[in-house]
C-alpha cells in the first residue's frame, strides 16, 4: 500500500467516527452467553459510563494505529500496526454493542479524540518506527491500568461488560508485548507519566460526556 492509500485509509477512519458507523467485528463478542442479571438504574448508569470510556479508548486506538501506519517507514511495521488496528476494531464493535444494550450513547467528543490520537500517532511515526512502537507499548500499559480499574468498578451483576473488558485486557497486553518484540523503544518515565495524565483526562471527560 502506498502513502496515498495509507492516508485514505487513515482518514476513512475519521469519517466513520464522525458518522458513528459501527465496525463489523471479525470475532464474536465475549458478552455472548453471559449470565443476564437485571441491573438497577444506578448500576446500568455506572456500567454505561464505564463502557463509554472504553469505547472512546478504542476510538483513540484506531486513530493512533492509523496515524502510525500512515507514516511507518518499514513495511513490516506497517503490517503489524494494521493487524493490531483490525483486532482493536473488534473491541470497538463489542463496546458499541454493549453501549446499545445499556441504552448509553457514545461520547460526543469521539471525533476530537480520533483526530488527536491520529496526529499523535503520525508524529511518533515520523520520528522513527522504534519510537512509534515504543509509544504503542506505553499506550497499552496505560490501557491495561484503566481496564483493571474498570473491572474493579463494574457492578458485580454486569457479567457481559466484564467478559468484554477481560478479553480486551488480554489482547491489549499482547499488543504491547508485540510492539516491544518488533523493536519498540521503551519510552522515558517522564514521557510515560505525561501519557498517563493525558489518558486520565480522556477517561474523566468521556465518562461524563
Amino acid at each position: 500500500m502506498n502513502t496515498v492509500d495509507q492516508l485514505i485509509h487513515g482518514f476513512d477512519g475519521l469519517l466513520r467516527t464522525v458518522a458513528r458507523v459501527k465496525p463489523q467485528a471479525q470475532n464474536r463478542s465475549p458478552a455472548e452467553g453471559a449470565l443476564d442479571e437485571p441491573l438497577t438504574t444506578d448500576e446500568r448508569k455506572l456500567s454505561g459510563n464505564l463502557m463509554r470510556v472504553n469505547h472512546t479508548g478504542e476510538i483513540c486506538a484506531q486513530g493512533l494505529y492509523n496515524g502510525q501506519a500512515v507514516f511507518a517507514s518499514n513495511q513490516a511495521t506497517y503490517q503489524a500496526l494494521i493487524k493490531s488496528a483490525a483486532e482493536e476494531l473488534d473491541h470497538l464493535s463489542w463496546c458499541r454493542d454493549r453501549l446499545n444494550d445499556l441504552g448509553t450513547n457514545p461520547s460526543i467528543l469521539d471525533p476530537l479524540w480520533y483526530v488527536a490520537s491520529f496526529s499523535l500517532g503520525a508524529g511518533t511515526a515520523l520520528i522513527s518506527d522504534n519510537v512509534s512502537l515504543g509509544f504503542v507499548h506505553a499506550t497499552e500499559e496505560n490501557v491495561g491500568h484503566h481496564l483493571r480499574e474498570h473491572l474493579d468498578r463494574l457492578p458485580t451483576k454486569d457479567h457481559a461488560s466484564r467478559r468484554i473488558l477481560e478479553k480486551m485486557l488480554d489482547e491489549e497486553i499482547q499488543h504491547g508485548q508485540t510492539a516491544l518484540e518488533q523493536g519498540g523503544k521503551k519510552l522515558p518515565r517522564a514521557i510515560r507519566r505525561i501519557m498517563w495524565e493525558s489518558a486520565k483526562l480522556m477517561t474523566k471527560t468521556a465518562e461524563r460526556f
